[in-house]
């Protein structure tokens, strides 16, 4: 059985780090994946923040450019999201998730930016909470 668990959120204050973390026990990546952190506000729409593909290729929300990094380590079977210059609009359930990819992915390519956008990911995580204040 799948399964993705987030941790590593808190309160901080503006202008701070927090690295969140996803542990993947039970997804061994296919020959084509993407895996992605979303995020949602109270009274908000989800949004997807940033993803990374098989191809090693990234896409990010606008809004974290330069600011958040996506990365992974195989070896832990763990997806990272290192989130710097934190503001109170970061605020939100943070959410992992996982997917095959196929209708985004060839051999040598992926788009996991248009899978993110349209938020069509297969596993998901239960969420870790951040909290950004002024």
């Amino acid at each position: 059985q799948v399964q993705l668990a987030e941790s590593g959120g808190g309160s901080v204050q503006a202008g701070d780090s927090l690295l969140l973390s996803c542990a993947m026990p039970g997804w061994t990546p296919p020959s084509t994946f993407c895996m992605g952190w979303f995020r949602q506000a109270p009274g908000k729409e989800r949004e997807g923040v940033a993803a990374l593909g098989s191809d090693g290729r990234t896409a990010y929300h606008e809004s974290v450019k330069g600011r958040f990094t996506i990365s992974k380590d195989d070896a832990k079977n763990t997806l990272y999201l290192q989130m710097g210059s934190l503001d109170p609009e970061d605020s939100a359930m943070y959410y992992c998730a996982a997917d095959p990819a196929r209708t985004v992915c060839n051999r040598a390519y992926c788009n996991c930016g248009l899978l993110l956008r349209r938020g069509e990911f297969g596993t998901w995580g239960q969420g870790t909470q951040v909290t950004v204040s002024s």
